[in-house]
């Protein structure tokens, strides 16, 4: 693979120039400012794996603005690992602690996540306007089945995520409609997939959060 390989993948993008897509660029910032929060907001507080979602999401501006920048195969990985990752931690926080499983099912129901994705992304991808986004579909599906199956036993935390859920879809609506309405909005629509992400990512761990100090576990 050729890491040095730059491409256009966005609206705003004219060129393959460093500054050549500023605003999705900078958005990155709300990561970084939604990570500050989230840390901010822990304090005191003995949740290792919130900590570890904030360090994520840390991870996933640095990562989104190195690819809206450098626009190469590299950057794109570097924007593409941390979100994976983020996902990863919070199924995993998600079966041991909303689900009381053991350290070892935990970690054995998170690694399902990947042929859950590989099955449901061909499907999304068939439909035509979800399509450009089908790679990250499947989460905000997951998030609501979890959501559906919490509802009795934890409501709160079923209502918690399903917001989060529809966070996302607002998200990934702005993801999707870059390309499309690039013709009559030049800069495109993909840094709102910036701030709204970054709003998501960080109510998710908030989420996570309250769930830990109702049940006596921060």
């Amino acid at each position: 693979m050729d890491w040095a390989r730059q491409f256009d993948a966005y609206c705003e993008r004219a060129d393959l120039t460093f500054w050549s897509e500023p605003i999705n660029a900078v958005t990155n910032i709300a990561f970084l400012i939604a990570a500050a929060i989230v840390w901010y907001r822990l304090a005191g507080l003995r949740l290792p794996i919130a900590r570890a979602l904030a360090v994520m999401l840390t991870c996933c501006g640095v990562g989104s603005f190195l690819f809206h920048t450098f626009a190469t195969a590299w950057a794109s990985t570097l924007d593409v690992l941390p979100i994976l990752a983020f996902i990863l931690i919070y199924i995993f926080a998600a079966n041991r602690h909303y689900w009381n499983l053991g350290l070892w099912p935990a970690i054995g129901v998170t690694v399902l996540f990947i042929p859950y994705a590989a099955a449901t992304v061909p499907l999304f991808n068939m439909i035509p306007w979800i399509a450009p986004s089908a790679g990250y579909a499947p989460v905000p599906l997951l998030i609501l089945i979890y959501a559906f199956l919490l509802r009795q036993r934890m409501p709160q935390t079923a209502r918690g995520l399903t917001v989060g859920a529809g966070i996302l879809i607002m998200s990934l609506t702005f993801r999707t409609l870059d390309d499309p309405i690039c013709s009559v909005f030049p800069v495109g629509t993909h840094f709102m997939w910036h701030i709204l992400n970054a709003t998501m990512l960080a109510w998710m761990i908030d989420v996570y959060k309250k769930h830990m100090i109702a049940t006596g576990r921060a």
